[in-house]
């Protein structure tokens, strides 16, 4: 199979999944439970991101400037401030981090 045909393939695929979701019923997603699903799932899988994306690196985990910069993230985001303030400081303190030395 030739990477034009993967993508002509995965590209109907996306239609075809985005043409059945029509067909489900509104009633359905509106119940709680669904909506709570859908809810937790979007922030599990944005927490498996971040996670992947600050300790990954190929197949090893690597623990660099990065995991004190989403730590520090996490407090500030978890003390209500703005989304402005916490990329802000997040980029302070992984770059003062590699300044100086510590897991560049």
């Amino acid at each position: 199979m030739s990477v034009w045909s993967a993508v002509l393939l995965a590209a109907c695929i996306c239609v075809a999944l985005k043409a059945f979701g029509y067909l489900i019923p509104a009633r359905l997603l509106e119940a709680p439970r669904p909506a709570r699903i859908s809810d937790l799932l979007t922030v599990a899988l944005l927490g498996a991101l971040v996670a992947v994306q600050t300790l990954g690196a190929g197949q090893a985990v690597i623990v660099d400037a990065r995991v004190p910069a989403v730590l520090v993230a996490a407090g500030l985001l978890w003390m209500r401030q703005s989304f402005l303030v916490v990329v802000v400081a997040a980029a302070a303190v992984a770059a003062l981090l590699r300044f100086a030395g510590w897991a560049a």
